[in-house]
């Protein structure tokens, strides 16, 4: 496999688009919006140039990878061509499935289709397709030039042969794949997000503030940012969308999601991207700054 096509060029598109193309794939990079493709390759620059300024990449090297990169931005010709594609674009499954449905009818037909999904099932996105058996989930981690580890979900219909070289295209992106079953959140978000909907509902109860409780898991267990502010970089509606699935999937009750997240995502207050969550992001500085409703907290609900 040498061409990639990548759906979607927003965090993890561009990230992704970056890692393929740094390791001498030929990338087609496809967003609805010319302009949302300009900030990426601008993004991905930006992380070439950090990784120059670490001494583990020459300026020849990033000249190479972004030689890699063409954008598109009609998907019947950025996908015409490939050999994998990798969707990236919003975790939605209604967008998804049309996004898989119209790759099926333009790709060629020994093209594989990977769903950066972090959470929607692979074999529900297979459905909707021709060719079930080589329909697989790649969820990269962010940042994904830094964070090693992608989770290769198996749906129920993806073959052995398709999972085998997907497993074998992570390892040269210099990533460590680990295998998993297709079940609502997988391993990584099954685990974390009830964590994080947890730390929420511990604030929402008032038992701690948002510093106290970051602060606690940070010392306490060693995780290196707090649930709150991992959250509000993940992005509070991602996290709302993925509890969603989990709750739905399982239709288990201790999987709802805290009433405190569903105002903050209905508010607009959705973390980074937003400039406000639970720390307030629009000074215009890397430091976090507490939002004032979350500075002080009491024994009464936040609602």
């Amino acid at each position: 496999m040498k061409n990639i096509t990548v759906i979607g060029s927003g965090t993890m598109g561009n990230g992704i688009a970056h890692v393929f193309a740094q390791n001498a794939y030929s990338v087609s990079l496809v967003d609805i919006s010319e302009a949302a493709l300009q900030k990426a390759l601008a993004t991905i620059g930006k992380n070439l140039d950090r990784q120059i300024a670490k001494g583990t990449l020459t300026e020849a090297d990033k000249a190479a990878t972004l030689g890699n990169i063409k954008t598109f931005t009609k998907i019947e010709e950025g996908a015409k061509n490939a050999d994998l594609v990798v969707e990236a674009a919003s975790e939605n499954v209604n967008v998804k499935l049309a996004i898989f449905k119209q790759l099926d009818e333009i790709c060629p037909a020994n093209t594989i289709l990977a769903s950066n999904t972090s959470s929607i099932s692979i074999t529900q996105i297979a459905a909707v397709t021709k060719r079930a058996d080589k329909v697989i989930g790649m969820h990269f981690m962010n940042p994904v030039p830094v964070m090693k580890l992608v989770e290769v979900i198996r749906g129920y219909s993806t073959s052995n042969e398709v999972t085998q070289l997907i497993m074998e295209t992570s390892k040269k992106l210099g990533k460590v794949p680990v295998e998993v079953n297709d079940y609502p959140g997988f391993v990584a978000n099954k685990i974390l997000m009830p964590m994080i909907n947890e730390a929420i509902i511990t604030l929402y109860e008032g038992v701690a503030g948002v510093e106290e409780i970051d602060t606690v898991m940070k010392l306490g267990m060693a995780h290196p940012m707090g649930p709150l502010q991992l959250a509000d970089f993940i992005g509070l509606d991602v996290c709302l969308n993925i509890m969603r699935v989990l709750q739905d999937g399982f239709g288990n009750p201790k999987y709802a999601p805290c009433p405190l997240l569903v105002n903050m995502v209905t508010a607009g207050h959705l973390g980074v991207k937003s400039g406000k969550g639970f720390y307030d992001y629009s000074a215009g500085t890397k430091e976090l700054v507490l939002a004032d409703r979350f500075k002080k907290h009491s024994n009464t609900v936040l609602a």
